[in-house]
């Protein structure tokens, strides 16, 4: 497995290449600096691990939540190099992203993350620890207010992502976590982990299919989930 990955949904922008289950990335927290840095980014763990576009098997990218400028980016890098190298692409939670980071540092059992979608709000998604190096999502990701995120069912749960480092306290409150990592953010590392895990489920697409995922166009929740 030889795959590509990217992610400039957030402040965070990185790139990394994973080769079997060896990841090289480069990561920068530099608001408004994505377009600047992501093809360098790329460049460079391309060179690092000695590979060309034409030499992998698949490109992945953070699709969202996330800011939209970040999303358009990543969106049109990850196509661009797909079509010129004739690869599929994975499009990769954000969210998905920011769990399997605290899984794979952490150990986490539950990971509720959540990213600030400001004008109030969350980016929000629960998953779990799958037990096989990936995650599961519990529920449906969604954005809402941060008093209204959907309770969680029993278990141990850790807070994760930008949302709580501006809401932690609401949060906390709502869903009677008290501990979490408010400057935790999507990386590419985590972006190739389950892009490849992807890929192998049959979820790769044409790059003109790999589309950003804004969440703002959904009805974020029912009447139960705000209970």
């Amino acid at each position: 497995m030889r795959l590509l990955a990217l992610d400039t949904a957030t402040e965070a922008c990185s790139a990394a290449v994973l080769v079997d289950d060896e990841v090289v990335e480069t990561y920068e927290l530099a608001p408004r600096r994505h377009a600047e840095l992501i093809l360098p980014m790329i460049e460079e763990v391309l060179a690092e691990t000695g590979l060309t576009p034409g030499q992998l098997d698949a490109v992945a990218f953070g699709r969202g939540p996330g800011a939209f400028t970040g999303l358009r980016i990543a969106a049109g890098v990850a196509q661009g190099i797909a079509f010129a190298a004739e690869l599929p692409v994975v499009p990769v939670s954000t969210l998905a992203a920011i769990a399997l980071a605290v899984v794979r540092e952490h150990g986490a059992a539950g990971v509720a993350a959540a990213i600030d979608a400001r004008m109030d709000e969350v980016y929000w998604g629960a998953y779990r620890n799958d037990g096989q190096g990936g995650v599961m999502i519990v529920g449906q990701e969604c954005v809402c207010l941060p008093q209204r995120v959907p309770l969680l069912p029993d278990g141990q749960w850790t807070g994760a992502g930008s949302g709580w480092g501006t809401y932690g306290e609401s949060l906390g409150q709502r869903l009677a976590i008290g501990y979490w990592h408010g400057d935790c953010y999507p990386r590419a590392w985590d972006v190739a982990i389950l892009g490849a895990q992807g890929l192998e489920r049959g979820q790769g697409v044409d790059p003109a299919q790999a589309l950003p995922v804004y969440l703002r166009d959904r009805v974020a929740l029912t009447t139960a989930q705000r209970d």
